[in-house]
């Protein structure tokens, strides 16, 4: 048997030996005819047209041959941090300090008493709205700024961290040394009216006003997030003035649409000048740098002078959170930062579109195809592709999706993805980090192959149709 004939020659023998025999065997014949000639038009649609991955080419490196430097870290087994460590822990007896208004009545001197009158009762007052303290008894006097409490007839009384049981022995004692009561006389009544306070600002971006608190949809492309800030001016009262009641008090922990940490800069003039002293460092040696066209600057690196409280870690992880770190002072900014940089691109075969990666769990590319509306295994849908568009008629899926992932300084890695290997082998599967591309692409093998599928059904069932 000759092997070597041309296809001409081979469609010149199938045709006479198909005259020879009856009808259906002439219709199948041309049937024949029809499939040969495909296969020649395919041949010359190939030469001349070419493939995506002829015309388009990426070069892309093989998931499973990248170093683990290029991958980011996975998120599935962190664990949310205690929550009770973000919490002061109160002490059993409220202890005193500048800004208290205590309720203090003593008889026969607050208020004074003439004698043979007989003595007023202590006024009572209520607590205002959303306070937790029971009503108190007394006349208002605040604990200034020194820590001290003054009262009539006597020197003022240090009392800062006392209690206020030790607060009444005390004045008790001061007018009993002073021949101002007797001892059978002096008994003085301190209650505490009202807390002191912290006054401590929150900015959130993890909420808007259209109710939906991660501003996304995260079942399709970004609608355009709205990134102002709520929050504003809390007042703490003491030994709640940590983060966990600035929070609570400003819609509770951080929302889907928020990083997983909490931001905490302090009011203080040292640490203002400190984060200054830092930028300007920093921008002064990157200026200084630049003349180098070589050059290739390090990121931003952590200000110091910004204490930063993770919400996630590792299992059996115990971050090291001191109470100095969690106390909130007058003027002190707790910063929960929007994440509307986490997100990845789609295109080629893709539906083109900005998502948002999941903040607690993590997303593989398969996963990333089916968020943007392309199942693993299905037909490019709607996009066409293919030689001529034939992809639609004969249905084989695209096989190859290219990960553009940026490298430091502008660079950037093409991270190739064989989507037949990925569903056998997690190692090909790579996980999706934010500011990455995914372009999917037909094989140059499955674009041939879609358009002889699509040119047999068009041409050859028409041509057996027609007989």
């Amino acid at each position: 048997m000759n092997t070597n004939l041309s296809p001409a020659t081979w469609v010149s023998r199938v045709n006479r030996a198909f005259r020879l025999g009856q009808g259906p065997q002439l219709a199948w014949g041309r049937m024949l005819r029809g499939v040969v000639g495909s296969g020649l038009c395919l041949a010359v649609s190939t030469s001349l047209t070419g493939c995506s991955s002829l015309t388009q080419p990426i070069n892309g490196i093989p998931a499973n041959r990248i170093s683990p430097d290029f991958f980011p870290e996975p998120k599935n087994d962190l664990v949310p941090v205690d929550i009770a460590l973000l919490s002061l822990e109160p002490p059993r007896d409220y202890q005193l300090g500048p800004d208290d208004i205590l309720g203090v009545y003593i008889e026969g001197v607050l208020p004074f008493n003439p004698p043979n009158e007989p003595p007023q009762p202590p006024p009572v007052n209520f607590p205002e709205e959303n306070s937790t303290l029971p009503p108190s008894m007394g006349y208002p006097i605040a604990v200034q700024d020194d820590g001290t409490l003054a009262l009539p007839l006597i020197e003022p009384l240090k009392v800062k961290g006392l209690t206020l049981e030790q607060v009444r022995d005390k004045i008790r004692q001061a007018y009993i040394d002073s021949d101002i009561l007797r001892e059978e006389k002096a008994r003085p009544i301190v209650t505490i009216i009202k807390e002191r306070t912290y006054d401590v600002i929150v900015v959130r971006e993890d909420s808007n006003e259209s109710g939906n608190q991660s501003g996304r949809n995260n079942t399709g492309p970004l609608r355009g997030s709205d990134r102002s800030a709520s929050g504003g001016l809390v007042k703490l009262p003491a030994y709640k003035n940590d983060v966990l009641h600035a929070l609570v008090e400003t819609g509770g922990l951080p929302g889907l649409n928020a990083k997983n940490e909490i931001k905490v800069l302090r009011a203080s003039e040292a640490d203002k000048r400190k984060r200054a002293d830092f930028l300007r460092n920093y921008w002064a040696g990157q200026r200084a740098a630049m003349a180098d066209p070589c050059y290739c600057g390090p990121e931003l690196p952590e200000d110091p002078s910004i204490l930063r409280i993770p919400l996630r870690v590792r299992p059996g992880v115990i971050p090291n959170i001191a109470e100095a770190d969690i106390t909130l002072h007058d003027g002190d900014i707790v910063y929960i930062e929007n994440r509307e940089t986490e997100v990845f691109y789609t295109g080629g075969l893709l539906p083109g579109g900005e998502y948002q990666l999941p903040r607690d769990y993590d997303l593989d590319v398969l996963g990333a195809m089916a968020l943007a509306g392309q199942g693993i295994g299905s037909a490019a849908g709607g996009a066409g592709g293919g030689l001529g568009g034939a992809s639609s008629v004969g249905g084989v899926p695209p096989g190859m999706l290219y990960i553009l992932r940026k490298t430091p300084c502008n660079g950037q890695i093409a991270i190739e993805v064989d989507l037949a290997k990925s569903i056998n082998d997690p190692r090909s599967r790579p996980l999706v980090q934010p500011g990455d591309t995914l372009i999917l692409q037909y094989k140059c093998e499955e674009e041939l192959l879609n358009f002889g599928l699509g040119t047999f059904f068009t041409y050859g069932i028409r041509e057996l149709l027609r007989n």
